[in-house]
C-alpha cells in the first residue's frame, strides 16, 4: 500500500498565522478539515493521519521554521517509509499571481528557503510540489515584509475558494496521481 506525506510549509506562532508565507499551513489545515482529521504535536511539528480512498496520508506542519523544513520532511519520510515521489510540498510562490496554483514533479527551489532546505536534506529536486501564488505586489527590497505580511481584504474574500481548490488538488494527487492532477488543476 502506497503511503503519502503532504507537507505544508510555514512558520509557527500566532504572529505568522495569517501571513502569505504560511499558505502551506492553511492548505493542509483545509485538507485535514475535509478529511475530518485533527493535528497533534509530534516530532518536528504537528501531524494528522487519515485514509483517503483507502490510502494512508500523513499531513505535516513542520515546527522547524521555514528555513529548516528539510529535517521534518526527511524524518517523516523515513518514519512512515514514504517514497520521494509520494511526498507533496505545498508552499507560497511570489512568481505566480495571487490564488493561482502550479504543480510540478520536480524543479529548482526558485529562491524559496523552505524548498532549498528540503532539496539539501533529500539531496534531490525531484519531489512533487504545489506552489500557491501570493503575487508580487511589493517594492524593491520589500520582499520579506511582503511574504511576512497579512492578506489584503480582497485576497481574503476569495481565500476560502482557493484553499478548497488547493486542498482538492492535494487529495487528487493522492488518488489520481500527479499527471492527472496537474492536467485538472494547474493554472486554474
Amino acid at each position: 500500500m502506497q503511503k503519502y506525506l503532504i507537507i505544508g510549509l510555514g512558520n509557527i506562532g500566532a504572529k505568522y498565522e495569517n501571513t502569505r508565507h504560511n499558505i502551506g499551513f492553511k492548505v493542509v489545515d483545509r485538507i485535514a478539515e475535509k478529511a475530518g482529521a485533527k493535528f497533534t504535536p509530534s516530532n518536528f511539528g504537528e501531524i494528522s493521519q487519515f485514509k483517503y480512498k483507502g490510502r494512508p496520508v500523513t499531513l505535516l506542519k513542520p515546527n522547524t521554521y521555514m528555513n529548516l523544513s528539510g529535517d521534518a520532511v526527511k524524518f517523516w519520510m523515513k518514519k512512515e517509509n514514504i517514497a520521494i515521489e509520494n511526498i507533496f510540498v505545498i508552499t507560497d510562490d511570489l512568481n505566480l499571481p495571487f490564488g493561482s496554483i502550479r504543480m510540478r514533479s520536480k524543479g529548482s527551489d526558485g529562491g524559496h528557503n523552505g524548498l532549498k532546505d528540503i532539496q539539501n536534506k533529500l539531496q534531490s529536486q525531484a519531489y512533487p510540489r504545489l506552489r500557491f501564488g501570493v503575487g508580487n505586489e511589493f517594492l524593491k527590497g520589500q520582499q520579506i515584509d511582503y511574504v511576512l505580511g497579512e492578506w489584503t481584504a480582497e485576497e481574503n474574500e476569495i481565500m476560502n475558494e482557493r484553499l478548497n481548490h488547493s486542498a482538492d488538488a492535494a487529495l487528487s494527487f493522492v488518488f489520481a496521481g500527479l499527471n492527472n492532477t496537474m492536467n485538472q488543476y494547474n493554472g486554474k
